[in-house]
């Protein structure tokens, strides 16, 4: 089955002269090719492959090659001649029974490695050849609906097993090698005439497990990636870099372009690592679809499925969690705000980018749409609710340290010291919107936007904090003295 499965790729991988289409396994055959050094498992670890290099014509060894079936005969033999041959028949049935019986008893550990399952799957293999070699070199010892009931009765205890163990199981390469187990095992019992549709509906199981662990696996390379960054554009000192990030990431700006070196790039170095992890995880998924003889509208489907999860739920998540941080400070917001812009931008890339390894044109009716990409709106506003919560927290900071002396017979000179702090740090913080990099248009306005946004916000906050300390319970008497220090803050704040 598996030289067979090799011919059927070499064949399909010989290019075609018409130069139209590439045919699905030609994508998945390219596709490989791009994905070696990064997938999660590579072909050659999974021990599958390593039947290419004998002779094509060589032949595989059958059942009575590897078997001797002589005693069987002569039992047969002497049981007929005596005349007593249904009592042979019913024995050996009997017999081969419990011995089907304990090659499906799975060991406990099998989920832990690969040999595990390929023992299992061998001993199963092996048992229903030796049937079929019984039943087409002896007349009636065995017949055809006696193996099908066993056959039956394998099919349900395998899958049984299959589902259990494959459950235990958290490494998605594993779990990858042992799809392709499966199918070599369905392949080969299919060229012997048994029907194996249940093992490849199993198979789509057992693809739902592998978007779960592949999701977990991506859940810490998002973290890692966004715990590592620190939060500032990129710098480009010459035009190989620049040239390098463009590569890596869909990005055009005439005006950046033109600007001379050095310059920056207005996202953080995030947005280009993230973007090229998301497609990592679309080769992944790939991965698994090969050989489950499903549509591309089938595989294209799954694939954007898989990767809506991994947007809307995974990188939300991890994008949530560097928001809500403690420590996070509004230069980081900013940038946060700006490179989930970028993000949210490139996701028609992402789509292009599935449409062509999997060959589904988009306008098909079925195509599911990548909807993630309202991950990257809620992670901004959330960064943007942060940012004005952050700016109400340092006001109350500093109108903690308001004291006026509501008794004051005459006011000061000047506006007090804590809101002449305020102010300043108020200030110094709004340069930070104004200092941001990149394409004039998209940044001005969105930081704008929020820059406004923010300073209605902390304007509001101010004067409402403001007109409460002067309500305070605690304040029975007011001079007018005070009354006109506190006019002048008000004033100074106008100002």
């Amino acid at each position: 089955a598996q030289q067979q499965r090799n011919l059927d790729n070499i064949v399909s991988q010989h290019p075609r002269i018409s130069g139209g289409k590439k045919s699905k396994k030609e994508v998945c055959a390219s596709s490989d090719l791009e994905v070696k050094n990064t997938s999660p498992m590579s072909e050659q670890d999974s021990g599958i492959l390593d039947v290419e290099d004998e002779d094509e014509d060589e032949e595989v060894p059958g059942a009575q090659d590897l078997v001797d079936f002589s005693p069987v005969y002569r039992c047969l033999h002497i049981y007929s001649v005596l005349g007593a041959r249904e009592t042979f028949e019913n024995y050996y049935r009997k017999q081969r029974r419990k011995q089907a019986r304990l090659v499906l008893q799975p060991p406990s550990n099998m989920h832990e490695t690969l040999d595990g399952y390929r023992k299992y799957f061998n001993q199963i293999v092996g048992f229903f050849v030796v049937e079929d070699h019984i039943l087409h070199t002896t007349q009636g010892l065995v017949n055809r609906a006696y193996i099908d009931e066993l056959w039956e009765m394998a099919l349900s205890k395998t899958i049984a097993a299959l589902r259990t163990h494959s459950s235990y199981c958290s490494d998605p390469s594993l779990v990858l090698d042992l799809k392709n187990l499966i199918v070599l095992f369905a392949d080969t019992l299919q060229g012997y005439g048994f029907p194996v549709n249940q093992l490849f509906d199993m198979l789509l199981e057992i693809q739902d497990q592998y978007s779960e662990t592949l999701l977990k696996k991506w859940s810490g390379v998002f973290r890692n990636i966004l715990d590592s960054d620190n939060y500032s554009p990129i710098p480009v000192t010459n035009e190989e870099v620049y040239k390098k990030i463009v590569g890596q990431f869909p990005f055009q700006d005439a005006e950046l372009e033109k600007q001379p070196f050095p310059k920056k790039f207005p996202f953080s170095e995030f947005v280009p690592k993230v973007y090229n992890q998301i497609k990592e995880f679309i080769y992944a998924c790939l991965k698994f679809s090969e050989d489950l003889h499903l549509s591309s509208t089938e595989v294209d489907d799954m694939i954007r499925k898989s990767t809506n999860l991994l947007l809307t739920r995974t990188l939300s998540n991890c994008l949530q969690n560097v928001i809500k941080r403690k420590n996070v400070g509004l230069t980081e917001l900013v940038q946060i705000i700006i490179n989930t812009t970028h993000l949210e931008k490139s996701c028609k890339f992402l789509e292009e980018f599935i449409t062509n390894i999997t060959n589904v044109l988009p306008e098909t009716v079925h195509t599911t749409k990548l909807y993630g990409t309202t991950t990257f709106k809620d992670a901004r506003h959330a960064a943007e609710e942060e940012i004005y919560t952050n700016l109400n927290q340092k006001i109350d900071q500093f109108l903690q340290l308001a004291d006026y002396d509501w008794m004051a017979m005459e006011p000061g000179s000047k506006a007090s010291d804590y809101l002449v702090d305020l102010i300043g740090f108020l200030r110094s913080t709004f340069a930070v919107f104004t200092h941001l990099p990149g394409d004039v248009d998209v940044h001005s306005t969105m930081s704008g936007k929020v820059a406004q946004t923010a300073c209605m916000s902390a304007c509001k906050h101010l004067s409402t904090s403001l007109m409460q300390l002067l309500l305070e319970a605690e304040v029975r008497q007011l001079t007018l003295g005070a009354l006109q220090q506190f006019n002048l803050d008000v004033e100074e704040c106008e100002r």
